[in-house]
């Protein structure tokens, strides 16, 4: 009877070493982490399409690679499946197909949206230096600039209702400037929110509500 209260005793002490604290039975190891970069995720997006609808006001022959709108709507709905993630209750060992999806849906999402980034830092990377060094004059209201003006045959770059060339050489080249320092937060966001859903499916890194269950048994380490 002693060995056996003993051995009971032991079981209980594990399972409880096992379980989270009192203090933390409603808060996980990473659900606020995940939460910020849901955050950082939904402002960047928004700050990338505002900057890219900005651009394509200047002028309307811009091109959509160049007003990378896109960019910052897809990172909007990232944001929102990070969103749904934190408010999916955690079950251990993914027993529950929905926390699943979702967490392999946010996965490839912040991968499509590095990727989707890095293509953005690209394209404006090029722009910039190319609007740095760009010759504009004002021809009937819109804005012909060339690389060399002394050039015959240098390629011409023409900028329909651009209004003042001021706009393309400075107001425009500033906006390529401020869209590779977003896109660049933007991948690190994003690679750093896969980078969660990786520790969470092989390292147990928690993601989501965590709520304890009425027995410790619930929280026993397998």
């Amino acid at each position: 009877m002693g060995q056996k209260g003993s051995t009971e005793k032991t079981e209980a002490k594990k399972r409880r070493d096992g379980s989270p604290e009192p203090g933390q039975s409603k808060r996980c190891r990473g659900c606020c982490f995940p939460l910020l970069v849901a955050l950082l995720q939904l402002l960047l997006g928004v700050a990338v399409a505002v900057v890219a609808f900005l651009m394509s006001a200047i002028s309307p022959s811009l091109l959509t690679r160049e007003t990378p709108h896109w960019a910052g709507i897809i990172l909007f709905f990232v944001s929102i499946v990070g969103f749904v993630l934190c408010c999916i209750t955690y079950v251990p060992d993914e027993r529950t197909s929905l926390q699943f999806i979702v967490k392999l849906l946010y996965f490839i999402l912040c991968v499509i949206g590095l990727v989707i980034s890095v293509l953005v830092i690209a394209f404006a990377g090029h722009h910039y230096s190319l609007t740095s060094s760009l010759s504009c004059e004002q021809v009937e209201g819109d804005c012909v600039c060339t690389l060399d003006r002394d050039d015959p045959i240098a390629r011409t770059f023409v900028y329909e209702a651009a209004g003042d060339c001021e706009a393309i050489s400075g107001t425009l080249t500033l906006y390529f400037l401020i869209q590779i320092m977003l896109n660049v937060a933007q991948a690190l966001v994003c690679a750093v929110g896969a980078f969660i859903m990786w520790k969470d499916r092989y390292q147990v890194f928690f993601a989501g509500l965590q709520i304890a269950a009425p027995s410790t048994q619930h929280w026993q380490r397998v």
